[in-house]
């Protein structure tokens, strides 16, 4: 049986707060999940790589910002001593849409050659204008298996730069052995206990012209939306009366574990 090629994940995104008011909403979206070695043997020709597009994937959105980001990832892992990380490296992701992007967080696996998970990589992008990377290479990760990190980065001005993040990420197969669908989630914990919930969940297809046609005119302004539903949910918690803090100094390293 052939690997599979890109995918494109037609699905949701969810989030739930709890404290000090309840608050939650859920979009439909699409994202990418793209085998980036793969890609660099053999292109997809629906993905518009480093080109303008309905959809498209810009190497430049992600890492040091320079043109091969697969390149920058396998350094970072190789500096912090991941060394087996050999197989194939599945990025999750927004696409641009129109040439626009903001990708809050793109999910990085790095399997080994057997095909077991050797890292995840949670590449986080504020609306400031900084980025900041988990790495999650601890004891027993897999699919299906939680991971934790102590949250270092300044996401939100709704919630400290504190707690514990837990991530989970499932992924579920179709008969014939293809990825059918795939969730990515991510808790918070601080000191009183869970106070948000979030996943980027979908159905997974084959990337092509006629499945990127079908997502971009389902949801033709979809990245833009993500901003502006950004700050539609920042003025939802302002009136409901949510404690605003003051965005901290980025972390001084870019990668946490």
């Amino acid at each position: 049986m052939s690997p599979p090629g890109a995918q494109l994940g037609l699905g949701t995104v969810w989030h739930r707060r709890l404290r000090p008011a309840l608050h939650a909403f859920h979009y439909p979206g699409y994202f990418l999940l793209l085998p980036l070695r793969q890609l660099r043997a053999r292109p997809c020709d629906a993905l518009r790589r480093n080109r303008r597009g309905l959809l498209s994937f810009h190497d430049r959105d992600h890492g040091d910002g320079g043109g091969d980001a697969l390149a920058w990832f396998d350094r970072l892992l190789l500096a912090e001593g991941v060394s087996d990380a050999t197989g194939e490296v599945w990025l999750q992701t927004f696409p641009r849409v129109l040439g626009f992007a903001f990708k809050p967080v793109s999910f990085w696996y790095a399997h080994r050659e057997d095909g077991s998970l050797a890292a995840v990589v949670a590449e986080v992008n504020n609306t400031f204008g900084e980025r900041h990377v988990y790495l999650l290479d601890g004891p027993g990760l897999a699919f299906g298996q939680p991971q934790s990190a102590r949250k270092v980065f300044h996401v939100s001005p709704f919630c400290r730069v504190e707690g514990d993040y837990t991530f989970r990420f499932d992924r579920r197969l179709d008969a014939q052995g293809q990825p059918a669908w795939c969730r990515a989630a991510v808790d918070l914990r601080d000191a009183q206990g869970l106070l948000l919930q979030t996943s980027q969940a979908g159905l997974l297809q084959p990337l092509t012209p006629g499945a990127v046609r079908r997502a971009f005119w389902g949801l033709p302004l979809m990245t833009f939306g993500v901003v502006l539903r950004i700050h539609w949910q920042a003025l939802r918690l302002l009136c409901k009366r949510v404690p605003f803090f003051s965005k901290p100094s980025a972390p001084s390293e870019l990668v946490s574990r």
